[in-house]
């Protein structure tokens, strides 16, 4: 079997959210040479936008990502074992620290990004909903995240995107993470005005800008 046929089935696995079939392909994939990172991006990951795709235009829901991310890690671990170990860093698309800040209790909108953020390859330390400004700066200094990402849902709960910006800059740290923020009341224009990074509107877009802001990083 072709390389390119064996990333349509890994591809195809994660569509069909068959995690059997998403082990058994990257077993393939081993077997024939390909190279995990270019199984990941290429197959899986092209699986797993195809669903995102499909989740935005209402034709797949929750569930159906769910199960889909679950294919897409059945066969990410066993990808992962033919990474070499000093290469295994590389693996990750970067590091994110997800919540749904302070005094906000809806987290639905958080949830799906993170199912579509580790499908995508990032690493995601979630901190729940209703998370602490204060700890979400400890926190990210902690895990010595790349990407904090934090959703509002609720205009009155907006200004604590606001706070996490101030608390960085007046720790001095601002410039060591990257910042993206979303939710149904918020704005490319409140982001930018507030000093962050990077808006996402929908959980696949979350995705894209995250690449974009680890490109930046990453140089």
């Amino acid at each position: 079997m072709s390389q390119s046929e064996i990333l349509a089935k890994l591809k195809n696995a994660v569509e069909e959210m068959d995690s059997e079939l998403a082990e058994a392909a990257a077993k393939e994939a081993i077997a024939a040479g390909i190279e995990p990172l270019v199984a990941i991006n290429d197959g899986l990951g092209a699986g797993m936008q195809t669903m995102s795709d499909l989740f935005d235009e209402g034709e797949a829901f929750v569930p159906q990502l769910v199960v889909a991310a679950e294919a897409f890690d059945a066969a990410v671990a066993i990808l992962k074992e033919a990474i070499p170990k000093d290469q295994q860093g590389s693996a990750s698309r970067g590091k994110v620290l997800l919540f749904t800040v302070q005094g906000d209790i809806h987290d639905i909108g958080k949830n799906i990004v993170k199912t579509m953020l580790s499908a995508s390859g990032f690493e995601v330390i979630d901190l729940g909903r209703d998370a602490n400004t204060e700890e979400v700066v400890s926190k990210a200094k902690e895990y010595k995240v790349d990407i904090i990402a934090g959703a509002a849902l609720m205009t009155t709960t907006m200004p604590a995107q606001r706070d996490i910006v101030s608390i960085l800059k007046d720790e001095g740290i601002r410039d060591q993470f990257k910042c993206m923020f979303g939710g149904a009341p918020v704005s490319p224009e409140w982001v930018a005005k507030i000093g962050g990074d990077a808006y996402a509107e929908t959980a696949s877009e979350a995705v894209e800008k995250a690449k974009a802001l680890m490109a930046q990083l990453r140089g």
